[in-house]
């Protein structure tokens, strides 16, 4: 991935209000775990969103965030997002990628895919997809983030 060993300055999402958000701003000096995923995507809402939530809930001082992207004609508004929740309240924020753009700069090979990015705002790991194989990955390397060194 050509965005390793680069320090981000500016991640712009969009939140259901239409506003436009950088979460290096929003959640600065914190580790963060981006989820790019899409409704649309049976590994999104049946694994990798549980997963996201469980993650979480194991790793308090992560910042977990999902990122649904949009891709061609189809906009999803917060109703749609909401809908695949069985609860009220999202477990976690949930922001909107419009035109994908976020997808396409960390060069995502799918969805659901994963950013890990440290306190210092450098990306620290990518994965992608949520079958076993890369859930293994995954925790591994937030294992690793969550080091003090990271």
């Amino acid at each position: 991935m050509s965005a390793f060993n680069t320090t981000i300055t500016n991640l712009a999402v969009t939140n259901f209000s239409g506003q436009k958000i950088n979460l290096i701003e929003e959640f600065s000096n914190q580790p963060i775990l981006l989820l790019f995923y899409n409704n649309s995507c049976l590994g999104c809402t049946g694994r990798a969103i549980p997963l996201a939530y469980e993650i979480q809930k194991e790793y308090p001082e992560l910042k977990v965030i999902g990122i649904h992207s949009n891709f061609g004609n189809r906009k999803a508004t917060e109703e749609d997002i909401r809908s695949i929740f069985t609860i009220d309240e999202l477990p976690f924020p949930i922001y909107i990628d419009e035109e994908h753009k976020l997808y396409d700069h960390f060069e995502c090979e799918g969805t659901p895919h994963w950013i890990l990015i440290n306190k210092k705002g450098r990306i620290f790991n990518s994965i992608f997809g949520s079958q076993s194989g890369a859930q293994n990955r995954l925790y591994y390397s937030i294992d690793e983030l969550m080091e003090p060194n990271n």
